[in-house]
């Protein structure tokens, strides 16, 4: 989803919930027992030092301080967004954000089914609280099984995921390449066994090639460090090629850096806000177009294709096309996530997800839950064959038809 990596909170969690071995790190009184950092976290220490001098069986500090930092985001923040991962965990998803990392290669979220709106009960996996495909990564294993955006996953190698968390599932699913993993599916009415045989998963960010009538076509499937200067480079290929029109692809784009949207957007708009960030406190940051775009010009019709799959970064981009009236958006909803994530190493190694802000479209509205509507809706008829995309073949026909280009212009203007 969306990231920034840094090093906060390190100290306060240390001080808070750390003591016996982690005492070097501040974590605790001379005498072993918790240093609580506020009343309101007295029980915490009183029950942290009751365990200690009364279980039966020896403890261990590590486990119970992973304990009680996962208890912090699951039980206290109820925010599926927010989460800690192990030290293990950690490096996985580092390797995510690299863009090379082992396991399936799909992007997964929570879904509140029964109340979209309310994402913070949604802390566990439940009934309601679904765990959802939100796109399968280009050329991954997962998009070779058929896995699709918005399958809803109910248990994985057959135990169920209710009670777990998105952090648990996401580790399960990963694993050593060549092992396999079974997904069991909710598809609209059908439920069915998935099986995937895990690899090393080396994203592709940008995939682009020329299309009949100079139309150039463009695809891209992250917003990972290296995804802005890919993307430039690519775009200017097209250009040089005799592009007249061009078809921005972000299906199935699940997102990443919020910095990289900002780049990637800017190659189409010249000038202005392409997105607002809202954090805690009342602070605001406005993320304006960097003047530096190859595909600006207003006459150059951009057609931008977006489906559930296509979630945070992608929406940014997608909602600032569509409302500076830069290009025509095309297909499906997209997923309606408007929140940004900062990442924070702790001290052990391990790492947090904490939700530090929301972000807004440059007039102001909120994707979450409904996403990004489309100008054209199109419809994916379940079933449609692989070698098919009406999505794809809408876009050409309004960037060919002369009264729809008219139509493109007329909007970019």
């Amino acid at each position: 989803m969306t990231w920034v990596v840094s090093l906060i909170l390190a100290s306060m969690l240390g001080s808070l919930l750390f003591a016996g071995g982690y005492l070097a790190a501040g974590g605790g009184n001379r005498d072993g027992t918790c240093a609580a950092p506020s009343d309101a976290f007295a029980a915490l220490c009183e029950a942290y030092d009751k365990l200690k001098q009364q279980y039966v069986d020896k403890l261990d500090d590590t486990q119970l301080a992973e304990g009680a930092v996962r208890g912090l985001f699951e039980y206290g923040v109820k925010d599926p967004f927010s989460g800690y991962m192990s030290p293990d965990e950690y490096q996985r998803a580092l390797g995510s954000l690299s863009g090379e990392f082992t396991g399936i290669g799909a992007e997964m979220a929570v879904k509140n089914t029964e109340n979209p709106d309310d994402l913070a009960a949604c802390s566990q996996l439940s009934e309601t609280c679904v765990l959802v495909v939100v796109a399968p990564l280009a050329d991954s294993p997962a998009e070779a099984a058929g896995l699709q955006a918005g399958d809803v996953i109910l248990s994985v190698d057959g135990e169920s995921v209710n009670g777990s968390t998105l952090q648990d599932e996401v580790g399960k699913v990963r694993g050593e390449p060549g092992t396999k993993v079974t997904l069991t599916l909710r598809r609209g009415e059908r439920t069915f066994d998935l099986t995937i045989t895990r690899a090393k998963i080396v994203q592709r960010e940008v995939t682009s090639r020329m299309l009949n009538g100079k139309i150039g076509y463009i695809a891209l499937h992250g917003f990972s460090q290296r995804s802005a200067d890919e993307f430039h480079t690519a775009l200017g290929g097209l250009l040089d090629d005799g592009a007249a029109s061009i078809i921005f692809d972000l299906r199935d784009n699940p997102g990443g850096y919020i910095d990289a949207a900002q780049k990637i957007a800017s190659e189409f708009i010249k000038s202005g806000l392409i997105f607002s960030q809202e954090s805690s406190g009342g602070e605001k940051k406005r993320w304006e177009a960097t003047g530096d775009g190859l595909a600006t010009d207003p006459k150059l019709p951009l057609a931008v294709l977006v489906n559930g799959g296509s979630a945070s970064a992608s929406e940014i981009v997608a909602a600032a096309l569509k409302e500076s009236g830069r290009g025509v958006i095309i297909g499906q909803p997209t997923y309606g996530k408007n929140t940004v994530q900062v990442w924070t190493e702790l001290v052990d190694h391990s790492g947090v997800r904490i939700t530090i802000s929301r972000w807004f479209t440059p007039d102001h509205h909120s994707v979450a839950p409904d996403g990004v509507q489309p100008d054209v809706a199109v419809e994916v008829p379940d079933g449609t064959p692989p070698d098919q995309d009406p999505v794809l073949d809408r876009a050409i026909t309004e960037l060919t038809t002369p009264a729809a280009s008219i139509s493109l212009l007329r909007a970019a203007a």
